[in-house]
């Protein structure tokens, strides 16, 4: 399977660096202690507490890999190429929800940082792809379950 490009911020390049470090460095070695402690306790054909570390240290190292294949993958979007002329990723967008009448701001990030908690979209969620390509002032509709929204493009910026 072919890997696909990153993008990332430098902030959430950093984050998924920093945890990658945490990964390698403490939570490497303290699943390893649990183990050495487990094995201890003798025969670990009906050790629960062998089992349950050995596959923590599985789903850790799946962790792992997974944050190495983003970061070898990464594109950093550099701030100073985001254009305020239209929306694309790295974007902070304010748009104006047409039905509720409420203003809404958005950053449009890669799919490996989005957190909508935060008001990060991705630029592979359906609110990411109409936006991407809009220019201030520009309409854009969103097919979701429910139906259509529309956002008016009010705000482009870095």
């Amino acid at each position: 399977m072919a890997e696909r490009d990153v993008f990332l911020t430098m902030e959430g390049l950093k984050k998924l660096e920093d945890e990658l470090d945490e990964l390698k460095t403490v939570r490497r070695k303290e699943i390893a202690e649990r183990i050495k402690e487990a094995l201890a306790f003798g025969d670990i054909s009906e050790n629960a507490e062998y089992d349950e570390a050995k596959n923590e240290q599985a789903q850790l190292e799946e962790r792992i890999a997974k944050l190495e294949a983003l970061l070898r993958n990464a594109k950093i979007i550099d701030e100073e190429d985001i254009s305020t002329d239209n929306v694309s990723i790295g974007s902070r967008v304010k748009v104006k929800d047409l039905e509720y009448d409420e203003e809404i701001e958005y950053t449009i990030v890669g799919s490996a940082e989005a957190d909508p908690y935060e008001g990060k979209i991705s630029n592979e969620s359906p609110v990411g792809k109409a936006l991407i390509g809009g220019k201030l002032g520009d309409t854009v509709e969103v097919k979701v379950p429910d139906g259509i929204i529309k956002y008016k493009i009010l705000e482009i910026a870095r």
